[in-house]
């Protein structure tokens, strides 16, 4: 423990399990008060009591990242709490159907897209106005491997990760100057609670994930956090509008 995030505030969605769960940890490791949100309560809650149990600080606030007022409440109750904002890793997301592009369901399209796209777009835009009020901070949002390049059968999914890249670089761009830097992590197939979904969807056939990662291995959640803490750290003070691929050499094929 470095106390690299000493004295700051961090927020993150998706907090009750996987990836959120292990940057959430990470930050109140390294001295971070810690906003963990979810829609999950018991997981949400789950974490929190891991972070206190560490002798760490946080709070829960349990919250639908694609619903207006949620996540204007969200952002509310953490500086009502804390008092500021310093670090936000937008991370809430769903993988939605497999079905080839013909026939992926609207019901389906429209929900992740909801979920992965406008949940981070509403997300920094309550993050960004506090932040500015502060003088900067930073953001990383979780896109995937997916958002760099094809899926096949996963549209939506896919769709909206792209998109969350794209909508990250715009971000850096208009508030690069006012000093929020705003940056993407881009995991390929990580052991978590969504790939276990997935794979037990695929069957037989989830084999041919592992196959694809030129590492060997799935990814590991703490190795996904390990990178959110690097971006949202002064080390990475030169760093942003970048969509950094945790893939294992997925990407690079």
């Amino acid at each position: 423990m470095t106390n690299l995030f000493a004295g700051k505030v961090a927020l993150v969605t998706g907090g009750s399990s996987g990836i959120g769960r292990a940057t959430a940890l990470l930050f109140a490791r390294e001295g971070a008060k810690v906003v963990v949100a979810d829609v999950e309560v018991e997981g949400g809650q789950e974490t929190v009591r891991l972070i206190n149990e560490g002798a760490g600080e946080a709070l829960f606030v349990k919250a639908d990242v694609s619903q207006a007022a949620e996540v204007e409440a969200l952002i509310q109750q953490t500086i009502a709490t804390y008092g500021r904002l310093d670090c936000a890793h937008n991370n809430a997301g769903i993988e939605g159907r497999l079905a080839v592009t013909a026939d992926y369901p609207e019901a389906s399209w429209d929900r992740v897209i909801s979920i992965n796209l406008k949940g981070v777009w509403l997300c920094m835009k309550y993050e960004i106005p506090q932040m500015l009020k502060q003088g900067g901070g930073a953001i990383v949002n979780t896109a995937s491997g997916a958002g760099l390049v094809g899926l096949a059968g996963g549209g939506g999914y896919v769709a909206s990760k792209h998109r969350v890249v794209g909508l990250t670089k715009t971000a850096a761009l208009e508030y690069a100057k006012a000093g929020i830097r705003v940056n993407a992590v881009c995991p390929s197939f990580v052991h978590t609670s969504m790939m276990e979904r997935i794979t037990s969807r695929l069957g037989p056939k989830s084999t041919a994930l592992l196959d694809a990662q030129p590492i060997g291995r799935l990814g590991r959640p703490e190795e996904i956090a390990a990178a959110v803490e690097w971006l949202c750290s002064d080390a990475a003070s030169f760093v942003t509008g970048h969509a950094m691929a945790i893939d294992g050499g997925y990407v690079a094929q």
